[in-house]
Order: structure tokens, then sequence, then C-alpha cells
């Protein structure tokens, strides 16, 4: 498995090349992740918050780490000290829990708000009432150590590519219109974040900042 030649490959691919890539490392070893940093990776996404707490001490100080995975409230704590940006944010209990611990050790933490575009039932998010509700909630302009950096949305696992698109251009279209609200100062909307390895090119077409790619990077998971 040559990490750093996958890696090249992927790259050269980009329709946008100022697209954020986020390298999907969950249950990779050590080693891959050292490969993939000296090829020139400093941002890695993890699922698992064991495995995010056992490898963030083994690499170098600069290295950005992402929790992607669905984040449980009572797991926050763990990973407030250091996580670069939690990309899976379902709920306002949980946007609630991460800004309690981001007060507990005095750091404003990122999150990308989680939105349910997909048609399968087993994906996590927010759908729009939802999301409305929480930012017509009074609660919600106590938010004092959080940064919402943007939205994150996963399509429905399909070989039907029509239906991938319509649904990463749903979730663009709800990025421009909470652009244009009139929201308080630490909802910053910097960020649409969509797309993996096998779906990353129509969701760059689609306006996508920042997308995951683990396996056509990593290789298959083993």
């Amino acid at each position: 498995m040559d990490i750093k030649a996958n890696l090249e490959k992927v790259k050269k691919t980009f329709i946008n090349q100022e697209c954020f890539l986020v390298a999907v490392s969950k249950t990779k070893p050590l080693e891959d992740l050292k490969v993939a940093y000296s090829a020139g990776i400093r941002d890695f996404g993890e699922n698992k918050v064991q495995e995010l707490q056992a490898k963030q001490p083994e690499m170098q100080a600069d290295v950005h780490w992402h929790m992607i995975g669905h984040l449980q409230s009572n797991k926050v704590k763990y990973i407030a000290p250091f996580i670069h940006l939690i990309h899976g944010v379902d709920s306002f209990k949980l946007l609630k829990e991460i800004n309690k611990q981001g007060k507990k050790v005095d750091r404003k933490i990122n999150v990308l708000l989680q939105m349910h575009i997909a048609e399968e039932e087993s994906k996590f998010g927010f759908d729009s009432k939802e999301l409305n509700e929480m930012l017509s909630n009074p609660d919600f302009l106590n938010l004092s150590h959080v940064i919402i950096q943007g939205l994150m949305g996963m399509a429905t696992f399909t070989e039907n590519k029509d239906q991938v698109r319509k649904e990463f251009k749903g979730l663009k279209t709800l990025f421009e219109e909470l652009k244009g609200r009139e929201l308080p100062g630490f909802v910053q909307l910097k960020d649409i974040s969509m797309g993996m390895s096998g779906d990353y090119l129509i969701a760059q077409e689609e306006g996508s900042t920042m997308v995951r790619i683990g396996s056509a990077i990593f290789g298959e998971r083993g």
C-alpha cells in the first residue's frame, strides 16, 4: 500500500484544489498515519474516542484531529482539550455538552452541524425542523465556547449518482440559506463538509469545501 502515491493520485483528481482534505485514519495503525504525515497530511479523522485518545499523544503536536464519527455526550470531555473539529454534531444536547466541556478547558471548540440528508434511517443528523427549533431556542445564544464552522452531511450509500447529487445539492441550498440569516457571531458557516472516497467528486461539483477520504488513501479497512 503506497499511501504517498495514493494521496498524490487523489489530490490530482480534485475538481476544486482549494477543497480541504481530511485523511480518515480510523482503524489504521500509527505507522500508516506517520507515512501520511511525512507525505504532508496534518488533518486526520477518527470515529472512536478511545482510538483518538490513544493516537493523539503518539503523533506530532501540529496534527489536527477531527472527530468524524457519532459522538456520545459522555465522551466529549475526553477529547475537549485537543480536538480540532467535531464533524458530527447531531443534537442540541451534544452541542451544549461540547460548550460545557469547552468552558472547562477554556477553549472554543470548532464544530460542524450534521444534517440528515440521506434516505437511510441509519444516518444521524438534524432535520430542517430540528435545526430551526435549535436556532430559535433562547439557550442557543448562550453557547460561548463553540464555533459552528459549517454544515456536514453524508449522502445515501448507493450507486445512484443522481440521488447522491440531489442530496448534496439540498445541503448546499440549506447552507446558503443559513448564510443569509441573522445568526449569532459564533455561527460562522465557512465550511460545507460533504464527500467521501466514493462520492467526493460529485460533492466538489456541488460546492463542498471539505472532504473526508480514507480508503482511497489508506486502502480498504482490514
